[in-house]
């Protein structure tokens, strides 16, 4: 192989390299460029071999289909790499219209996000004004306390409970409710206004008198366990579906069984207990009587 020869060969092979790199880094034209400039190199270098070789009769029709062959060739690479090329552009194409679409999508979501953070600042506020109106009436029901002692006096309230009872002890004989207060001492004290606590359990009771609707009995029993007192006022009148003892506390709430009355008694003995930090519930299934259960912090 002559010199002349290897150096075209040589740039043959550099050309179809640069073809190769430029297909992935340099625009469409170079790509043809280094192409066109390997066929040269190739039919530049298939024409020496020719006239080299031409000792060896090699026809002339022969190298001349060769050539159209190897240029036919090199041809159906371009229009390859062509092609490529405009896939690549449409590709690049539709990514950029999926990101357009994309930055919509986000500016749509932004703008939802804003809506619900303004819808839920207004719905705080309203949580708050209700919470506030709720607050105030649950203050609204508390009784005064006694000028004199004080909320925080020290009280008995095994006697307050009594006390109560026998201030309702006609109204209970009347209904055929016998009321009894049982507690495994005399005295059990605790810091609070004594007024409030006759409320408590005078509520309470003529709760129990006015629903009994048949003879029975309530029995009030007061216990203490640690540092709190349980208080429980278990009656054995007619009760109330579960689904509507759920909602005895609440302000001027009446069940099925209304008789009379504004609704207020059982909130109102509500707003007491959770004043001194305690709890109250209640327990009734319909015909098995109503139980009343309250936890106070000695």
């Amino acid at each position: 192989m002559s010199s002349i020869q290897k150096v075209l060969l040589a740039g043959s092979c550099v050309f179809f390299a640069a073809t190769i790199y430029s297909f992935f880094v340099l625009e469409l034209y170079l790509i043809i460029l280094f192409l066109l400039l390997h066929s040269l190199c190739l039919i530049f270098f298939s024409y020496k071999t020719y006239a080299d070789a031409s000792h060896e009769e090699v026809s002339i029709a022969t190298y001349h289909q060769d050539v159209g062959m190897e240029i036919a060739q090199k041809d159906n690479e371009i229009n390859d790499l062509t092609e490529r090329m405009i896939e690549k552009e449409t590709m690049l194409l539709d990514v950029q219209r999926e990101n357009q679409e994309l930055r919509s999508s986000r500016d749509e979501l932004k703008k939802s996000v804003e809506k619900l953070e303004k819808d839920n600042q207004g719905y705080e506020e309203r949580i708050k004004n209700e919470l506030d109106s709720v607050q105030y009436s649950v203050m609204g029901l508390l009784p005064p306390v006694d000028e004199e002692t004080g909320e925080r006096q020290t009280v008995n309230i095994i006697a307050i409970a009594e006390e109560a009872r026998d201030e309702l002890f006609e109204d209970a004989k009347a209904a055929n409710l016998h009321i009894t207060v049982s507690s495994q001492s005399d005295t059990l004290l605790v810091r609070a206004d004594r007024n409030r606590l006759m409320i408590l359990f005078r509520n309470i009771i003529d709760n129990s008198i006015k629903y009994m609707k048949r003879a029975g009995s309530l029995v009030i029993t007061i216990s203490t366990i640690g540092d709190d007192i349980f208080i429980v006022l278990k009656d054995t009148g007619e009760g109330l579906p579960e689904e509507e003892t759920k909602h005895i506390f609440e302000l001027n709430y009446q069940g099925s069984n209304r008789i009379s009355g504004n609704g207020l008694g059982l909130a109102q003995a509500k707003a007491i207990v959770e004043n001194y930090g305690g709890t109250i519930y209640a327990k009734s299934t319909e015909g098995n009587g109503m139980g009343i259960y309250i936890q106070l912090p000695a």
